[in-house]
């Protein structure tokens, strides 16, 4: 029988300390609680990772590395709303599998220099794909809007989608948000285009409203 290597214990401190970070929130994390929960010594965490930042930070870079790939998968072609929704699902997918650095985000940043730098480059890059994506809409005659008002919605959006999963942890706080909480945010993501949409990008989103839209 071929036996599959072991993951590296790089590799390992890195996965159980997103696991951990998105389970309890970073702050409460230590480098001790990470060592205790692999089964290893403080001092072999350190020999791999000097401290927590250093940890935080090969997390971010490889977020970073999916999120560029992800946000560059519209750029191939005109998207028609359908393939929007699908879209940002990868989007907040992704924002789920890192989510302690979307509920953390305020204290990580004004502590850790690399990542205030790079997760205002993630957020600008956000905000002109979804400028690209109306242009798009705009381009194929699904959508009517100004060069104004796209560029407002896609600022919008980008606010949206990166507060979603803190306003959903205010709303219910000891309720753990689930899959159905992501397929909101993508639909009250996709409401702030809903005034612009004509034709069937507006059929499209007024059957996904019969089953999103909150009473």
């Amino acid at each position: 029988m071929e036996h599959k290597p072991k993951r590296r214990t790089r590799e390992r401190i890195l996965e159980t300390s997103l696991r951990l970070f998105n389970e309890f929130g970073e702050p409460n994390v230590t480098t001790g609680l990470i060592a205790d929960d692999m089964n290893i010594s403080p001092g072999n965490l350190y020999y791999h990772y000097r401290n927590k930042d250093e940890i935080i930070n090969a997390i971010f870079a490889e977020f970073e590395a999916e999120m560029t790939h992800t946000l560059s998968a519209p750029t191939h072609r005109a998207p028609d709303f359908e393939d929007v929704w699908l879209f940002l699902h990868l989007c907040f997918e992704l924002i789920w599998k890192y989510r302690f650095l979307y509920r953390d985000l305020n204290d990580l940043l004004s502590r850790n220099r690399l990542l205030e730098v790079h997760f205002k480059r993630i957020l600008e890059h956000s905000r002109k794909v979804a400028l690209q994506i109306s242009d798009g809409l705009v381009a194929t005659g699904q959508m009517r809007a100004t060069l104004v008002e796209r560029r407002a919605m896609a600022t919008n959006i980008v606010v949206v989608a990166t507060y979603w999963l803190s306003y959903e942890y205010v709303r219910d706080p000891r309720r753990r948000a689930d899959e159905e909480a992501l397929a909101r945010g993508v639909f009250h993501v996709m409401a702030l285009a809903a005034p612009y949409l004509v034709g069937d990008a507006r059929h499209f989103f007024e059957k996904l409203a019969e089953k999103y839209v909150e009473n």
